[in-house]
Formats: structure tokens, sequence, C-alpha cells
């Protein structure tokens, strides 16, 4: 194959992918693989495949598929128009050529195998292949060999095979039987869908012994055990639930350009787009993705990023550890304003003796949209303690109505004042606080937060009564 020119695809290449018919055409053939790999383990494949083609029916092999192709997902047309491709039928074999398949390919037909005796001096030996026990993906059977008009459930020693012939595969091959009208030579675009691939994104965020600011590097972990090697490709990712049955008419593309995040004038390793509901991350400079090889990029950098830190006591769900949570704003005025694609999120903090590095917590973030708040819980504050309970509780079935008390005591260990967060989880539609010791807001119909300051070494109690009707 040729592989030197770039692919300019402006569609879809497979209507199974998304069930939708991309109309626009390509401006031009290239031989540059192309992979858009979706976060669900499975990628759209597009590649050139050169045909010399005569008049009449021809038969085209590739030998270039992945071991994971979906077969009925195979799209292969001129992307001039010019010349249309009539595929009469269409094969797949992935079963790649081994000594099982090799056997398989010679049922009822006689072998010689190599025997060696004990000391070594080898001999022939000929058998017919009665059985050859080969089961594509599956676990194999005994083989079962005839030799001297006996039968024999093991081979009597190594086979010998004659010259391959078309019916044994090296790589995992499409076949085709194309008809065309008239000889041509086309650089022919074929798309598919295959399994085998994954990709997912990890964020390093660094933070100062002091202060309210994160440095964020952003990496894509991209994946490949397809079976196949793409070099040099133009590499996509998708971010966003994709339903890989979808009975949409039409995608339509709606692009925008990312700002470089970083103070560099260098253009940025990853651009992103919206496309249709979903995110779509280029990759700036092609990639060689080999097979069962894990790659990683970089696709986003900030600097001094706005992330201040909470403490959130949920006593309802955790009896005495406070939650450490940073906060941010996925704005440009942030340093950031890109989609973030869903992953895993390592916080570290600088140590202001030595200014290394230290470990402090791990979570995930969803995929999150532009301008959208994000909050990652880090892990549990070591100083700060909580203590919920109920004091008491009156039910009144006559007047339809309960009554609860609740105290929840916070200890700050700290040689600083902190800030505590207190959430409150209420039940039913028909509550209302008829006491408290501290002012709350109400986050939503069930959910109520004490924001309470406590000084060094000080131990604060919130108390508070709710009504329930019914």
């Amino acid at each position: 194959m040729n592989l030197n020119q770039p692919l300019d695809l402006k569609t879809m290449l497979s209507t199974a992918l998304l069930g939708a018919t991309l109309a626009a055409a390509a401006t031009a053939a290239a031989a540059e693989p192309a992979l858009t790999i979706y976060n669900q383990n499975f990628a759209v494949v597009r590649e050139t495949v050169p045909l010399d083609l005569k008049a009449g029916v021809n038969a085209v092999n590739f030998a270039g598929a992945t071991r994971m192709l979906e077969p009925d997902s195979v799209v292969l047309r001129d992307p001039t128009g010019k010349v249309a491709l009539s595929i009469l039928e269409q094969s797949y074999r992935a079963d790649t050529l081994s000594q099982g398949l090799m056997l398989s390919l010679h049922e009822g037909k006689a072998l010689d195998f190599i025997v060696r005796d004990e000391n070594g001096a080898e001999h022939v030996v000929s058998g017919k292949v009665i059985r050859s026990g080969y089961a594509p993906g599956g676990s194999a059977d005994a083989p079962i060999i005839e030799v001297d008009g006996k039968l024999r459930f093991s081979l009597p020693g190594e086979p010998i095979f004659p010259a391959l012939s078309d019916a044994g595969v090296l790589k995992p091959t499409l076949a085709w039987q194309i008809e065309s009208e008239k000889a041509a030579k086309v650089n022919a675009e074929l798309g598919y869908v295959t399994g085998g691939f994954s990709w997912k994104a990890a964020y390093n965020f660094v933070a100062t012994e002091k202060g309210d600011t994160l440095d964020v590097v952003g990496w894509v972990t991209m994946t490949n055990n397809s079976g196949q090697t793409f070099e040099d490709a133009a590499v996509k990712l998708m971010a966003g639930d994709v339903n890989k049955i979808q009975d949409e008419d039409k995608v339509v593309l709606s692009a925008f350009e990312v700002r470089a995040v970083s103070k560099s004038r260098m253009p940025p390793p990853v651009t992103e787009k919206a496309f249709d509901e979903f995110h779509l991350y280029s990759l700036a400079r092609p990639v060689t993705l080999h097979d069962r090889e894990t790659k990683q990029v970089e696709f986003m950098r900030a600097e001094h990023v706005k992330a201040p830190k909470a403490f959130v006591y949920d006593g309802q769900a955790d009896a005495t550890k406070v939650a450490i949570v940073r906060e941010f704003k996925n704005t440009e005025a942030n340093g950031l304003g890109l989609a973030l694609p869903k992953g895993r999120t390592r916080f570290y903090q600088r140590d202001a003796d030595d200014g290394r590095l230290e470990f402090i917590g791990e979570n995930t973030i969803d995929h999150t949209a532009k301008n959208e708040d994000v909050k990652i819980e880090v892990g549990k504050a070591f100083d700060i303690v909580g203590e919920r309970k109920q004091t008491d509780q009156s039910s009144s079935s006559f007047q339809k109505r309960s009554e609860q008390g609740v105290e929840i005591k916070l200890r700050n260990r700290k040689t600083e004042a902190v800030e505590v967060r207190v959430v409150e989880h209420l039940y039913g539609p028909n509550w209302k606080i008829i006491e408290k010791s501290d002012e709350f807001k109400k986050k939503d119909a069930n959910t109520i937060e004490f924001t309470v300051p406590v000084k060094p070494d000080e131990e604060r109690t919130v108390t508070y009564r709710v009504r329930y009707e019914w």
C-alpha cells in the first residue's frame, strides 16, 4: 500500500456506527490510515486501498484489516465518485496462519510427519488427517490421524505442509469480488468498525502547599489490541456515551477552535470540537499505534487554575470523616474552557521544605462541558472530625407529622481556622426547619447546607429541628 498522502475525510464511513448516512464527500484520496477511537472499546478505521481494476469481475484481497473487524460495517467506495464499485461478494478471514488452521485445510488428505526417535534421529511417517481438531476462537479437540490403517488421537510428529495456497492467510484479510464496467485505477476508501481499541483521559493536578491554585496536565492513553499496527495514523478521540445503534438521519458538525491553555505560542497537541452531542479530539500529529501497544499523548496544560479547597461533612454518609474537595470552574477565564473527557484525577502537592511532589489523593471526573463547575473529592481530612447524632424524635399520627432533633459537632485540631460545609439530607417534600443554631442554604428539595467556621483547636456544635408533615 502507498502510505504517503494525508487522508482528508468529511464523512463517517460506517453507517453501522451511528446509524446515520453522512453525505459530505471526501475531497482527496489518501493512503495514511485514520482512526477515530471511542472510549467504549471500539474504533472506526479509514484506509486507502489502491485498486487496479480490469473490466469485469476482479478478485481483490486486503491483508491489513484488524482481527476484531465487524464485517457488516465495511464500506468500500471511490471517494471521487467517478468509478462505481459493485461489490458482488465480500469475505473476511481472521483465522491467520497456524498449525491448527493448516491441519483443518488438509482434513481428508495425506500429510508427512517428521518423527524423532529417542536418539534424535529423524524419519518421515505418512498419515491421513481425519480430524484436525481446529476450532477458530474456541478450544481445540484432539486431532485424529490415520497411520498404517490405525487411528491416533494425537499427531505422530511434526507435520510438513505443502506450499501456502490462497486458502491460508498470514494476516486478517478482507476479500472482495468487485465488478467494474471498465478498467480503472482507483484509490478506494475503506472504512469499518472494529473492536480492540480504547482510550481514556487522566489529569494530574499539582498544588502548592498554601494557596488555592492548581497546575493541570491532561493525558490521553490509547490502547491498541486489534491485531493490526497502524503506522503514522491520523487519530481522533470521541468522548461521550455513543450508542452504536442510533436512529438519527444525519450528524451535524459545529466546530470551534480550542484555545491553547498554556502560554506557549506552539499549536496545541490536541484540538477539540463539538460533534453532534459528543466531543471530538484530534491529535495534531500522526501517531504510530503498534498492536498490543499503549501510548500516551498530552492533550492539555494549564497553570494557576483557581481551585479553592473546601471541607465538607456529610454525617449521614460518613459518620466522622470530613471530605477534602477541590472546586474549579471550567472556563477560559480560569485557564481552561474546553470540554473535559471523563477520566482519573491525581493530585500532588509540593513540599515547601524540599520542593518535591507528594501524592495526596485521586478520584475521577465525568464528561464535563465548557463553563461547568467541577468538584473533586481528594481525600479525608486528618485533623478535622465530625460527629452527628439524632437527639430526639416525636411523631403524631393524628396530626400527621413528626419532628426530629439533630446535633452535629465539628472539631478542628489544625493550627489554622477552617470553614466546614455541613450537608444534611431531609426526606420528602413537606419539611420545615423549625429551630436552628446557624443559618443554612437550601441546596435542593431534600438538601440543606450549613457553613460553619471553626477556629484552631475549637469544637463547634450545630443543631436544628425539622418537622415533617404528610
